[in-house]
């Protein structure tokens, strides 16, 4: 069968996240939500998104296609009700579409919304979904437990150095090449996975839940709390608390991330902090791209939000609730507004424009340290992207 995940009305109110990839490649736990399926399908499933999008994530097509809902997170019992709809048959809960057989006569390369099938099923079984930027620090916790066992279930972690203190008897997994040394690992509170090649430097203090993923490097002194995700390629330093890092960015110095979301390819300078809780103890609001306005998360502690490639000075300060948007470089005394739409250029004085052929170069450069052209179809999708952000900044 041929798997393909689509994007539907959630996308919108995902951004700045979704951007430059679609719903199924946020990194919620240690895998990305594409990565969790490919784990439990035993085959990579392709997407279905935005047009602009789909040059770099292309669409596989087949005689018969399961899509589902790439804001669903799987589990083995979701997994075995949708592989037994019939053709034209959709597995719905409420007004979501979970799943949907469809021919490839009927398959169309677009989102489709909500537009359901005449065969629905009403979904039976519990699953974790991400409606909301917020939801992916929210609900990591478990995503990182479940993700832990699908990862290392039936497998021997290498050994943990003598130079380190572990404490309680919780799960612990080091994968091949990663170095640990002289540093506090406690797992009472959750597991503590440490990816291939990850180097976790001398009097780091982690509490689990915890993922550091492949190649990343915990700098010397770091205090990290559960329960947080640290994506590939990623250098952090200082103190993180509840937060996700998707991966191929730095904070690498001193400073305070809590209940926070950072995406590809954004720095934050040394010092940089973030208030995860109001003085009035109030309920924190956050900008929402779909309804172009503050939304009320909920939540009591709720950092920020950062779309790709935005980068920060030092001593850079950001208020509870902040989003970010891509591509944006903030700098200055003081604190920024709560919302920084994308391609800006500024701090607490005001902003401009970031010029487009600015962000592109220093895309390019960033790309470079790393190895990685910044191809012809990396730059049309940030060519796009720079042509619709401002649609959704509400002004």
């Amino acid at each position: 069968m041929n798997y393909i995940l689509f994007d539907d009305y959630r996308r919108e109110h995902l951004l700045p996240l979704t951007f430059f990839r679609p719903v199924c490649d946020i990194r919620i736990g240690i895998l990305t939500i594409r990565e969790k399926w490919e784990k439990y399908l035993g085959v990579k499933p392709s997407s279905l998104t935005e047009v602009y999008l789909q040059s770099k994530f292309p669409i596989v097509k087949s005689a018969e296609n399961i899509l589902i809902n790439g804001g669903i997170l799987p589990n083995a019992e979701l997994v075995k009700q949708i592989q037994m709809l019939g053709p034209k048959q959709a597995l719905v809960k409420g007004n979501t579409i979970v799943a949907s057989y469809v021919p490839e006569s009927e398959l169309e390369d677009k989102t489709g919304k909500e537009e359901k099938c005449l065969g629905e099923i009403e979904c039976s079984i519990d699953y974790t979904e991400i409606l909301n930027t917020w939801d992916i620090f929210e609900k990591n916790e478990k995503a990182l437990n479940e993700d832990f066992i699908l990862l290392t279930d039936g497998r021997t972690s290498q050994a943990l150095s003598s130079s380190n203190q572990r404490i309680g008897n919780g799960s612990l997994f080091i994968e091949e090449g990663a170095i640990v040394e002289a540093s506090v690992i406690n797992t009472l509170k959750g597991p503590v996975y440490i990816g291939k090649n990850v180097e976790v430097m001398e009097g780091c203090l982690i509490r689990g839940p915890l993922a550091i993923c492949e190649n990343s490097v915990l700098k010397m002194g770091a205090k990290i709390y559960g329960a947080t995700t640290l994506g590939p390629d990623t250098k952090v330093g200082g103190e993180v608390n509840n937060s996700v890092i998707f991966g191929f960015s730095n904070k690498a110095h001193d400073g305070y991330l809590g209940n926070s979301v950072i995406a590809e390819w954004c720095n934050l300078g040394a010092d940089t902090n973030n208030s995860n809780l109001k003085n009035t103890y109030d309920n924190v609001k956050m900008w929402d791209y779909a309804e172009k306005t503050f939304v009320d998360t909920g939540l009591q502690f709720c950092g920020m939000v950062m779309g790709d490639h935005s980068k920060c000075g030092i001593n850079t300060m950001f208020n509870t609730g902040t989003v970010v948007g891509v591509c944006t470089n903030i700098f200055g005394q003081g604190f920024p507004r709560n919302f920084i739409p994308s391609f800006s250029w500024g701090g607490p004085s005001g902003f401009t424009n970031y010029k487009f052929s600015k962000a592109i170069e220093v895309a390019a450069n960033v790309y470079k340290r790393r190895n990685i052209d910044l191809d012809e179809t990396e730059k049309e999708i940030f060519a796009r992207v720079f042509d619709i952000a401002h649609t959704f900044h509400g002004e």
